[in-house]
């Protein structure tokens, strides 16, 4: 049996689009590892912290739960700050993950994926799934490290454009996808990866509950969450049966349904 490290940017990420082949690799007896590079210092504060609890406390205690909802054996915090979204004055901050030196992250990334005995690693793609400097910023991180530590396959974990933009403008016909949220995917060039250039469809159908639980720990992120969770539950397995990769160098087209070297 193998490991797979996911490496992603903010605590909550893990949920939608690697939950499920988290949870299926734990079912086949391989060990599933969360790395997330940052604390997710600006997402949404909720109004119930308590007496010296910060927003970097309530997310990891909230990753720890979804972690044990998916089964996954290990998290490990890189500890940069949360860069924000993409033209945020916090961009510039020489501390956030976005600006940190790539050979310096990889390097601490590297002796994790040795640690723990990686077989697999898993990014994002080149464009962070949606043009997030942290998510792009894993992809370069994650590439360079698992070269450090001699790792193979890299497997990008991304959004297949198509089927994504099928099932928003049926949700627009059902009601419960906003017009103005589906024109402004459709208008947004980074959204996702055309379906011609994935590699690997996982199925994660059996999985779908416990995505929803694990997106669910995730409450202080009301925002992001509420959008998904108030999804019909027929549409939400709609959306989310399938996970979608790109493995680095190899050709466009979906041959694998299934994570390899494990």
């Amino acid at each position: 049996m193998g490991t797979v490290v996911f490496f992603h940017a903010h605590p909550d990420d893990e949920s939608l689009t690697t939950g499920g082949t988290m949870a299926l690799l734990t079912q086949q007896g391989h060990r599933a590892v969360l790395v997330v590079a940052t604390g997710g210092e600006l997402g949404e504060v909720p109004d119930d912290l308590g007496q010296g609890e910060t927003i970097v406390d309530r997310r990891r205690s909230e990753t720890a739960r979804s972690a044990a909802i998916l089964g996954i054996a290990a998290v490990h915090w890189l500890g940069y700050r949360d860069s924000g979204m993409a033209g945020w004055k916090e961009n510039d901050d020489p501390t956030c993950f976005h600006r940190t030196d790539v050979d310096v992250a990889a390097q601490r990334l590297a002796d994790l994926l040795s640690a723990e005995d990686a077989d697999v690693v898993v990014v994002y793609d080149d464009h962070g799934s949606y043009g997030h400097p942290d998510h792009i910023q894993v992809h370069h991180v994650g590439h360079r490290a698992a070269r450090l530590a001699g790792v193979e396959p890299v497997y990008e974990a991304t959004i297949n454009r198509d089927a994504a933009l099928r099932l928003m403008r049926a949700g627009v016909e059902g009601g419960f996808v906003q017009a103005a949220d589906l024109e402004a995917f459709e208008q947004d060039e980074l959204f996702g990866t055309p379906e011609a250039l994935l590699t690997t469809a996982v199925d994660v159908s059996e999985f779908v509950a416990l995505k929803r639980q694990s997106l669910a720990c995730h409450a202080s992120q009301r925002t992001d969450t509420e959008f998904f969770l108030n999804f019909p539950l027929e549409q939400f397995a709609a959306a989310f049966s399938t996970e979608w990769y790109l493995r680095a160098g190899f050709p466009p087209g979906i041959t694998e349904h299934a994570l390899a070297g494990l």
